[in-house]
């Protein structure tokens, strides 16, 4: 179903990195993020999109349509051997951008690359960006590019930009911020094809909020004292206006804090701890600031209307360590130290200020778990609370809101409803090769309202964390573990194993999931 008007539309998908599904206001965070609730008043909120629970897999489902391994990255971007684990996108995989650009479009993408193998960051005399296992976006549909290619980096001084398929030097101006650049590249991208015959497709990839804790002075110290009351606070928060606004049901309580994270109340550091969640804030605002400016550029050139804007997230808050505090003295492959002589301070230093371009710390697994209230686990994992994302969607010209659905949806969903708005068909073969059958639906028909629901079951797998969701049922075990069996539309919190119960459920859902590894080439993990 395309448009009505035959109009095909401008297409815009931002993404944010390690955002977690409570961290905007529209998603019952108390972050300012005032263009993004926005484009959620006018809009459509999804309540249950899914990701693929780490930055890479979920990158290469949301370009592709298809499950990360059939894609090539059923990993990271090491190479692990074997075609599903290659680390970079293959070539019986086709991106929206290639499809969209074969139907016409312009295509351009400003941000974070992560899709085309490991980097190095500290020798980039190792750096083989456009080589054949190092494909860069220009080599993958898109007309334009500015960003980084490798998956983290300082916002002050980051490694691996590029502009285009070339290399460019580390950025030296006092005022450089990744996530303004980000900003600035988009709206001169949109600017440059505005006028013309052809409509476009942008990527907006976002390093934030992911690690480092950098953000300007200012946009902190407006968070300051903002998290006093603690993680078990905002967690609390989060849930009931999550519940007010009709995203999560009252029936599911809050799952409990997560065995890794202490009370708040023993906390050694609140004033410490406070300023990191506020650094965390600051980033989130600084991209809300963004997105607001590349909203107003449609505005200014009389394209909103027919433009569809996307946003979500690539994965669940993050919980992840910095390395030094678990491997002492080990070289830390995102050091960058700031040109002007100054020294990285890596790790998360109780009392030292984070923020300024020589400090290197995340925020830790208590705010990460407030970030996915009200669901269980992190990024990494396949409990809700690593691949539930926030999801808006806004096309003025098509469909009007403010609606919220429930239905599940995935990343693999996104190039199918591209494709479907455009008018552009899924091809078969792609430059000489055969394209894996798309795995996505598109969800144009329910965006437009209509009665919608999957046809297939949804699979996860990352590290060995494995799920499927089934209707109203979800299948999912973390690495190591039994599976647990849940009744999402009475527990979507995850607290009532039913596994014990529904021993045949079990092991037919079981036996499902097995299927589809052995098609995707699925390998067990560590083996």
């Amino acid at each position: 179903m395309t448009d009505p008007s035959g109009q095909r539309p401008n297409i815009v998908l931002i993404l944010a990195d390690d955002l977690g599904y409570s961290d905007l206001g529209c998603y019952g965070s108390e972050i300012r993020t005032p263009n993004l609730d926005g484009l959620a008043a006018s809009g459509v909120r999804f309540a249950q999109m899914y990701n693929s629970a780490r930055c890479c897999p979920s990158r290469a489902s949301l370009l592709t349509g298809l499950y990360a391994h059939q894609a090539g990255i059923g990993h990271m971007m090491e190479n692990l051997g074997s075609p599903s684990y290659q680390g970079y996108l293959n070539r019986s995989s086709v991106t929206i951008a290639e499809a969209l650009r074969a139907h016409g479009y312009s295509t351009m993408l400003s941000g974070k690359w992560h899709v085309g193998g490991g980097y190095d960051i500290l020798d980039a005399d190792s750096w083989r960006p456009g080589d054949a296992t190092h494909p860069i976006p220009t080599q993958r549909g898109f007309d334009r590019f500015y960003g980084i290619v490798s998956g983290a980096a300082s916002y002050f001084y980051p490694r691996t930009l590029m502009r285009d398929d070339e290399l460019i030097p580390l950025e030296t101006s006092d005022d450089y911020y990744l996530t303004d650049a980000i900003t600035d590249n988009a709206v001169r991208m949109v600017e440059q094809v505005a006028g013309g015959d052809a409509p476009f497709f942008l990527h907006v990839t976002y390093t934030a909020p992911h690690w480092p804790l950098h953000a300007p002075e200012e946009d902190i110290a407006r968070y300051e004292g903002t998290y006093r009351a603690g993680w078990d606070t905002v967690r609390t928060g989060r849930h009931e206006e999550l519940k007010a606004l009709g995203l999560v049901d009252p029936r599911w309580d809050i799952s409990p804090r997560d065995e890794s994270v202490r009370p708040w109340d023993v906390s050694p550091e609140p004033g410490w701890e406070d300023l990191r969640m506020a650094t965390y804030a600051a980033q989130i605002e600084c991209m809300d600031r963004g997105i607001g400016r590349i909203l107003n550029c449609l505005r200014r050139l009389d394209l909103a209307d027919d433009t569809i804007v996307m946003f979500a997230s690539d994965n669940g808050g993050c919980a992840e360590l910095m390395a030094e505090e678990a491997h002492p003295g080990e070289r830390f492959r995102y050091r960058t130290d700031p040109l002007d002589g100054r020294t990285m301070r890596v790790g998360n230093v109780p009392g030292l200020r984070c923020g300024p371009a020589d400090t290197f710390m995340s925020y830790g697994q208590g705010w990460a778990n407030a970030s996915n209230s009200p669901f269980r686990r992190f990024k990494r994992w396949v409990h809700e609370g690593g691949i539930s994302t926030p999801f808006i969607v806004n096309w003025p010209a098509r469909f009007g809101g403010p609606r919220i659905v429930h239905q599940p949806a995935h990343f693999i969903d996104v190039l199918a409803t591209c494709l479907d708005a455009a008018g552009a068909p899924y091809p078969a073969e792609f430059d000489g090769h055969p394209i894996t059958p798309l795995e996505g639906e598109s969800l144009l028909p329910l965006l437009d309202g209509e009665d919608w629901s999957r046809e297939r079951p949804l699979f996860f797998e990352h590290e060995g964390n494995r799920a499927v969701r089934l209707g109203q049922w979800k299948l999912v075990s973390a690495f190591g573990d039994d599976w647990e069996l849940y009744d999402l539309a009475e527990d979507r919190t995850e607290l009532d194993d039913l596994s014990s119960r529904s021993v045949p459920r079990v092991k037919a859902m079981a036996g499902t999931y097995d299927e589809w590894a052995e098609r995707c080439g699925v390998r067990a993990w560590g083996g």
